[in-house]
């Protein structure tokens, strides 16, 4: 039985949402309002260093502004997770590490914010300078659900307000989930349609977990308004609904009245600030990487490494090949560091090994697909191990030349990844290089080509599920280093 001190770190408790929000930033702009951004960074345990976790989106022109993209965070009951939040003002023309663009920071553990009062806590920014009013950050926690279902929908509105003096409206959605306390946590922002008191939206996808966290009747509440260029967004109106009565427009147009509460408490004679239709609503499963290997998906490994004269002599120090009898040569570490781990889900642990940019013997033909074991019937290594020992012979044998050519390999896995169309087989092309590519608008045509193809055929799923639906979720990994 392992000890308590056996592992580094226990399994944390669940995964928290952290919403984040503002309130009366400094305005830092001479023209408009801020530019507001939070930068998330969490405090290593071990050695007490702030490392940037992620950052929210950019809004314009606002001083309050509700963030859409979310943080989510492991949690460990039984350890205090130090996190700090800094706030800077984003102009296209600086870099927001300037010290100019700081709007202000905030220190707290995440558990203050599970513990504060409905998961939520508000604090003070502070800029280092005593009495300073920055504004506050107000952040919300949720315990996230398990539910990986997505939603895409499509909704479009009738009769809308007109809010602008020369022109109609310029209309856009925001949808909130409830929270407990009557609350409520903005998840989405649809786009702005100019110029309309009809607007049609494009169709858009959103987490059912963000939608209602796999709470199919909680509230989720929806407000209209017109868009406004320095961030005075007018408020047309709102109207309420659910994950449950959402679903049902998958056999039915759904249409809401839109209501603006301060204009039906004046007016007597008012019916509503126009209509929106829920036009579709489909809700598809997201299936995670243990779902794909669970259900049969074989990972297929295929490895190229540069043999061009940039990379250096071999037999030196400075070159990346370097056959140290000490050490691996900083391509070997990367070859062996990646594969290690991919060689886990592949049964057969055979992978083919390409060179490319190299003279062969004995004729001196410059090559950019050779296999590395000199086989070119089955270029199959078998493990790691055999890739590095082919390898190490290639390197003995052939004469680093070039140019640096991409293509040529992209297209021979992309070939044999096009030939799979049951969903079983994942393929992943290590491209391991030093330098600029030689054949640039070919890799991309390469690249682009077979992402069309694949994308036309993809649907996302296991592979008894793509074999249900006859379509194919086979795709190469593209990878550089």
């Amino acid at each position: 039985m392992a000890s308590p001190g056996a592992f580094d770190r226990s399994v944390p408790a669940t995964k928290i949402e952290i919403t984040v929000s503002c309130r009366n930033l400094l305005d830092l702009d001479t023209f408009s309002k801020s530019d507001p951004v939070v930068v998330l960074f969490a405090q290593s345990r071990a050695s007490q260093e702030w490392r940037e976790f992620g950052r929210t989106e950019v809004i314009d022109n606002t001083l309050n502004p509700d963030f859409v993209r979310k943080f989510v965070l492991d949690y460990f009951f039984e350890e205090k997770q130090n996190l700090r939040f800094d706030v800077y003002n984003v102009d296209s023309k600086t870099n927001i590490s300037k010290p100019k663009d700081f709007l202000g920071q905030a220190f707290l553990a995440l558990g203050e914010v599970i513990g504060g009062q409905g998961s939520r806590v508000e604090r003070p920014l502070t800029r280092g300078i005593p009495g300073k009013k920055c504004g506050t950050i107000l952040l919300t926690a949720e315990e996230l659900s398990n539910c990986r279902d997505i939603a895409t929908m499509q909704l479009c509105a009738n009769k809308l307000d007109k809010k602008d003096f020369f022109g109609k409206s310029d209309p856009f959605l925001v949808f909130y989930r409830s929270n407990e306390d009557g609350t409520f946590t903005i998840c989405h922002k649809t786009e702005v349609v100019k110029n309309t008191l009809n607007p049609v939206w494009q169709p858009f996808q959103i987490p059912v977990r963000a939608l209602c966290n796999g709470d199919y009747d909680r509230t989720v509440k929806i407000d209209v308004y017109d868009w406004d260029r320095d961030g005075s967004h007018d408020f047309i109106g709102e109207f309420t609904t659910s994950y449950r009565e959402l679903t049902r427009a998958q056999s039915q147009f759904t249409v809401y009245e839109v209501l603006n509460p301060r204009k039906k408490c004046k007016k007597k004679k008012y019916v509503n600030s126009g209509t929106v239709t829920l036009l579709s609503f489909t809700v598809d499963s997201e299936f995670t990487f243990v779902d794909y290997i669970k259900g049969g998906t074989q990972l297929n490994f295929t490895v190229a490494i540069d043999f061009t004269a940039s990379n250096g002599n071999p037999l030196q120090p400075t070159s990346l090949h370097y056959m140290s009898p000490y050490q691996l040569s900083a391509y070997a570490m990367a070859l062996k560091a990646v594969g290690e781990i991919i060689q886990d889900y592949d049964s057969d642990k055979l992978f083919p090994a390409y060179g490319f940019g190299a003279k062969l013997p004995p004729e001196g033909r410059i090559s950019h697909q050779f296999p590395l074991n000199n086989d070119s019937e089955n270029p199959n290594c078998e493990g790691i191990e055999g890739v590095l020992e082919s390898y190490f012979q290639s390197l003995r044998t052939v004469q680093l030349y070039g140019p640096t050519y991409f293509a040529p390999v992209i297209n021979q896995v992309a070939r044999a990844a096009a030939q799979v169309s049951d969903g079983s087989q994942y393929y992943v092309l290590l491209i391991i290089t030093d330098g600029v590519i030689s054949d640039m608008t070919q890799t991309k045509e390469a690249i682009v080509s077979r992402w069309k193809s694949w994308t036309g055929t993809m649907c996302g799923c296991p592979p008894a599920a793509a074999t249900q639906r006859g379509t194919s979720c086979s795709l190469s990994l593209f990878v550089t280093t």
